[in-house]
């Protein structure tokens, strides 16, 4: 869900920030006062292409920010994949457009790329106005087939973890086909390189205990001086610490003899004797452990530079060394024993294709089921949307392995026949941006009454731009009405023209213009129910509100609110 938007130096807006809730955000206003540009900035943050053109005049860059609450399980992976740190269960999202064209992208104020935003977007919101592009990725493929799935509750994760298992196998045994010739004439490196690994015996963290004991070799004079010097400190010596602690433990315990508090101080004097002496004795252990031998320290030299020779070829630390002798001795085993690996993996393969066309076609039956239920449902809510046209939901495609797929094998579009007796055409090629968008709304509508959007992805928002283009009356009040019924379970953002459809709005924002400064600025702001009565009143009766106007406005509010 869309919390707030920031937009600043963003073509007639100078700062502009908006909060949105939850329910039906409505968005009015009168003519170019820039409500449209409010849906291209947040398009920005969803990943479409900038340009420099939108950048206010006389600055030197446009910035977009939006605050979204997220489900933070389905972004962490996203997050996780670029390298982004995650920020609970919001998401911030600002883009920098610059005049020299360089824009900049950061996610939670990390940089980030165009890339990344268009892999959040599903996530966020979908938007659906006039924009060619921005239809495009609203009536893509994977959209159709996504929405339709939702209608039905498919579980489409079991198909693609079918598809990944399968494709890892096609792969693998594609590769010990057609790699053969460079196999093999990388066996004697391979051999070469196993066998020096193998007989070097490394083990893990081997170099940094060498290390350690060279040290200890190089300075072993220092050190035994250190350490008895340090025992006779603490205990051998005739001022011993461990002599002084003694005699100052009888003082105390006379003291404590005739006044009890010195009890506490005589015992904690007790531990610290007990704690120098122990460690007097390992300072002493240590001592006469320490063996200044000249030809250990050699032995050891000559194996930290053998390990150094090892790791200049094989990598940086022992364990990477011991990783690579492994890998290659898988690559020598798998070309010894080619013809018994390719066997079983064909076996595996054939299996896994075998489970993969199962999930699939069970897949395929629940689309085509639902495909004709949700066409249905549509249909019903374009008429009530005054567009008179059948509506149809084509379900093609081929289980031929070439068609195999995470998503199953199935083709999904969405068809609109207009007229009476003409044949139905791609929904995205026939209908007018304004139809289109009533057309996405009564798919949303009809997904959100089956709880199919409950069931398959995560709620986000759902923006909709002119989507009140050529109808009015009795129509708008339909859209209106659909538009409410969609938002109790979804964040809806809508820009309209008519009084019908703004007096559904859980939250009113009015945009308008004002010059000052010999600028033009665009600001919004959040109607009060007295200012919704005025808009929607304005809205009814243009520039000159009547009292009448006034009247059928607070009926209005009072109906549909």
């Amino acid at each position: 869900m869309l919390l707030e938007l920031r937009v600043e130096n963003y073509a007639v807006i100078d700062n502009v920030v908006v909060e949105f809730a939850s329910g039906l955000n409505l968005l009015t206003g009168e003519t170019g006062a820039g409500k449209s540009i409010l849906i291209d900035a947040l398009a920005l943050l969803l990943g479409e292409k900038a340009s420099t053109e939108v950048i206010r005049h006389g600055t030197d860059k446009a910035v977009v920010a939006g605050v979204f609450e997220i489900e933070e399980k389905r972004i962490a992976a996203i997050l996780e994949n670029n390298g982004l740190d995650g920020n609970g269960n919001e998401l911030i999202v600002r883009r920098e457009i610059v005049v020299s064209g360089k824009g900049r992208v950061f996610v939670n104020n990390q940089a980030a790329t165009v890339g990344v935003l268009k892999q959040l977007a599903p996530m966020l919101g979908t938007i659906h106005s006039q924009s060619e592009s921005i239809f495009a990725f609203a009536f893509d493929a994977g959209a159709r087939l996504a929405l339709l799935d939702s209608f039905a509750g498919a579980e489409t994760q079991v198909v693609a973890e079918a598809f990944a298992s399968w494709r890892a196998l096609h792969g693998r045994i594609a590769g010990l086909e057609h790699d053969e010739q460079d196999r093999l004439r990388m066996v004697d490196l391979w051999s070469f390189q196993k066998k020096e690994i193998e007989q070097a015996q490394l083990h893990p963290g081997e170099d940094q205990q060498l290390e350690v004991e060279k040290r200890v070799l190089m300075n072993s004079e220092r050190l035994h001086a250190a350490a008895t010097a340090a025992f006779d400190e603490l205990y051998e010596g005739d001022a011993s610490a461990s002599a002084a602690l003694r005699n100052a433990i009888k003082h105390i315990e006379e003291l404590a003899r005739f006044d009890e508090k010195f009890l506490d101080a005589a015992a904690a004097l007790g531990s610290a004797r007990i704690t120098a002496e122990d460690i007097a004795v390992t300072l002493r252990d240590y001592a006469e452990g320490i063996n200044a031998s000249p030809e250990r320290l050699a032995e050891i030299e000559d194996r930290l530079a053998a390990i150094d020779r090892l790791k200049r070829k094989y990598g940086h630390e022992v364990e990477e060394i011991i990783a690579y002798g492994q890998e290659i001795s898988g690559k020598l085993n798998e070309i010894e024993n080619k013809d018994e690996i390719l066997q079983q993996l064909r076996r595996e393969l054939a299996a896994a294709g075998v489970e993969y066309l199962k999930r699939a076609q069970i897949l395929s039956r629940q689309r085509f089921e639902a495909a004709r239920k949700l066409e249905k449902q549509v249909e019903a809510e374009i008429n009530d949307l005054a567009m008179k046209a059948a509506f149809k939901i084509e379900v093609s495609g081929s289980d031929d392995e070439s068609q195999w797929g995470a998503a199953g094998f199935d083709r999904v579009a969405y068809l609109v026949s207009a007229n009476p007796g003409e044949p139905p055409g791609p929904a995205e090629n026939i209908a007018s941006g304004g139809e289109l968008s009533r057309i996405m709304l009564a798919l949303k509508v009809a997904v959100a009454q089956s709880g199919g959007a409950r069931k398959g992805q995560p709620i986000a928002t759902l923006v909709f731009d002119e989507i009140d283009t050529g109808i009015g009356g009795r129509a708008a009040e339909a859209v209106g009405r659909k538009l409410k019924s969609l938002a109790q379970a979804n964040q809806v953002l809508c820009i309209t023209h008519l009084p019908q459809i703004a007096s559904f709005a859980d939250h009113h924002y009015l945009i308008e213009k004002k010059d000052g400064g010999g600028r033009t600025r665009t600001h919004v702001r959040p109607l009060e129910p007295l200012e919704r009565t005025q808009e929607i009143a304005r809205m009814l009766s243009g520039a000159k509100v009547t009292d009448v106007a006034l009247k059928n406005a607070a009926q209005m509010l009072k109906s549909n609110g």
